[in-house]
């Protein structure tokens, strides 16, 4: 995302806003249905902006990050490696001892309720880690 020296320090939710408004095209639209659904499966999430533009949704820790690139959405969660999935979302980064990612195509349907049980339990995970 293009920033000018006389930009004001936006929010992360503004700078999620204005980066999904700048896709301008299926990759906008599914990355804003996913923001959608991360905020209603965990209410009390919290929108960073890190690594000089990527989206990271965070509860206790990092749940996921949200990278477009012209192919895909990846949604990287951190600590996908611990979750169980077994509806099958995560199809990429699976070969590491940590993180797992879901890769969305032009097209692609997200199974909701999967994805908010997956959203649900990355939180939780991050919580008992915590304590």
């Amino acid at each position: 995302m293009k920033k000018s020296a006389t930009t004001k320090i936006e929010s992360p939710s503004k700078l999620i806003d204005a980066r999904i408004k700048e896709l301008d095209d299926w990759r906008g639209k599914m990355l804003s249905h996913v923001r959608t659904l991360i905020k209603q499966a965990d209410p009390e999430v919290v929108e960073e902006w890190k690594w000089r533009g990527v989206p990271v949704w965070s509860h206790d820790g990092i749940i996921c990050t949200g990278e477009a690139y012209k192919s895909a959405v990846k949604l990287t969660f951190a600590k996908g490696a611990s979750l169980k999935d077994p509806s099958g979302l995560f199809n990429s980064s699976l070969e590491g001892n940590t993180r797992r990612a879901i890769d969305l195509h032009e097209g692609d349907e997200i199974k909701e309720g999967a994805f908010k049980t997956l959203i649900r339990a990355a939180a939780a995970l991050n919580r008992s880690k915590t304590r």
